[in-house]
């Protein structure tokens, strides 16, 4: 109130007893703000946020600070008081008629509250993980502003999207808001992490491969981009390092089984040049197996197996070896033949 000024006291005189909803309105004095809203104390801390929160919507306020309501005079559990704040914000955020008011901030001046409502925040996330939106996108949006929604990327080319967070330090003088800062850069410094995978088969990716990796990117908050303008192309992911390391190790995981099916797929050309599996179609003329079905039943053939299972036309067929039959669910069997590529010539 002495940094508000007496203006804003005086008006507070004013309206003393003639409060509505269990706060009344003043100008902002000499505070950097439009207004100020003094809260009647009570414990129902969920409820005196909501209420606010509701009130800057229908006033068209653009942006809101809270300090740790309750934590003061009050005393008040910071915890208590931390799960309250957010579980009022969350529900307001979750609203889809509200339109105007795009910042919400929670100004804390005790360096050993952080903790509880970062545990708070971190609670929600572990527990809502698996929502489309989940809360922590909506705090996002919330505390730090909304964002337009990016153009459609490009084949190959991942959106770089970054959300960024604005600390604003009070301190009793420049020297320690200064160190203050240090320790936070520090800080985070020391969390950032950075790693390349380097590989031809990116080169390789679909688009389902891609969106597969912009979700891991979206669900882990780390940022991913593809540079392909470079030999070998690669990924680069970027973020915290235990998240950073757990989308690297599913995105290799991914690399590998590309070339993997790439190199089963050049083994079965290779082969297909030296001997064709076929079995024997509608108009009584042999067709030929596709080249990995082809490739299976030559490694079956050579490790000396019985039976190998395979599709024909859709259908389920097993295979005799011995015999060169196949035979389906119904037991209709069709003739196989095996030709050298020299035979068919």
């Amino acid at each position: 109130m002495d940094a508000a000024g007496s203006k804003v006291a005086d008006e507070c005189a004013q309206y003393a007893g003639q409060y509505q909803s269990g706060f009344i309105t003043t100008q902002g004095g000499n505070l950097l703000c439009s207004k100020i809203i003094h809260l009647i104390t009570n414990n129902q801390v969920k409820s005196q946020v909501s209420k606010v929160l509701h009130e800057c919507e229908q006033k068209m306020y653009k942006s809101v600070a809270f300090p740790a309501i309750g934590t003061g005079q009050a005393k008040q559990s910071p915890a208590k008081v931390a799960d309250e704040m957010l579980d009022a914000i969350v529900e307001f955020a979750r609203q889809d008629s509200v339109q105007h008011l795009q910042t919400i901030k929670i100004v804390i001046f005790q360096t050993d509250m952080l903790r509880d409502f970062y545990e708070s925040m971190k609670k929600r996330e572990d527990s809502d993980s698996s929502t489309t939106e989940s809360w922590v996108s909506m705090f996002k949006s919330f505390f730090w502003g909304k964002k337009q929604s990016s153009e459609k990327k490009k084949f190959m080319i991942l959106e770089k999207k970054v959300d960024l967070v604005t600390f604003q330090i009070c301190g009793e003088s420049q020297e320690k808001v200064d160190a203050t800062e240090s320790w936070l850069k520090e800080l985070i410094l020391k969390e950032q992490f950075e790693n390349i995978i380097s590989d031809e088969a990116i080169e390789s990716f679909d688009e389902t491969q891609i969106a597969i990796v912009q979700d891991l990117g979206r669900q882990k908050k780390v940022h991913v981009q593809f540079l392909t303008d470079v030999s070998p192309p690669q990924i680069k992911i970027s973020g915290i390092s235990r998240d950073v390391c757990s989308v690297s190790l599913e995105i290799q995981e991914m690399v590998q089984r590309i070339k993997s099916t790439e190199e089963e797929q050049s083994k079965a050309e290779l082969l297909y040049n030296l001997v064709e599996w076929r079995y024997l179609g509608s108009n009584d003329s042999f067709v030929a197996f596709d080249k990995l079905t082809n490739m299976q039943l030559e490694h079956a053939r050579m490790t000396k197996k019985l039976n190998l299972n395979v599709k024909i036309k859709k259908k389920n067929y097993k295979v005799d070896l011995n015999t060169l039959k196949a035979t389906d669910d119904h037991g209709k069997t069709i003739n196989l033949q095996r030709v050298t590529k020299d035979e068919g010539k």
